[in-house]
């Protein structure tokens, strides 16, 4: 997997997995986010995050999309 895409509520956390993936996403990123990006900081809504998931698919990564990810204080 180079590109892990974890849905929350409204939107769509980031997370490279692999150096492909990191180098993958910063063609598609303006330089100031790269670090964003590396930290694992970057959400981006639903819509994109599927265009960004296809279009990565498409130019050979490998994507893991977690459709929704829920956090229960109370186990």
């Amino acid at each position: 997997m180079d590109i892990c895409l974890s849905r929350t509520q409204e939107l769509t956390h980031i997370r490279p997995t692999t150096i492909h993936g990191m180098l993958w996403l910063q063609t598609h990123f303006e330089n100031s986010h790269w670090e964003a990006l590396a930290s694992d900081l970057v959400q981006i809504p639903q819509e994109q995050a599927e265009l960004l998931a296809n279009d990565a698919s498409d130019a050979g990564l490998s994507i893991n999309f977690i459709p929704s990810i829920l956090v229960s204080k109370n186990f």
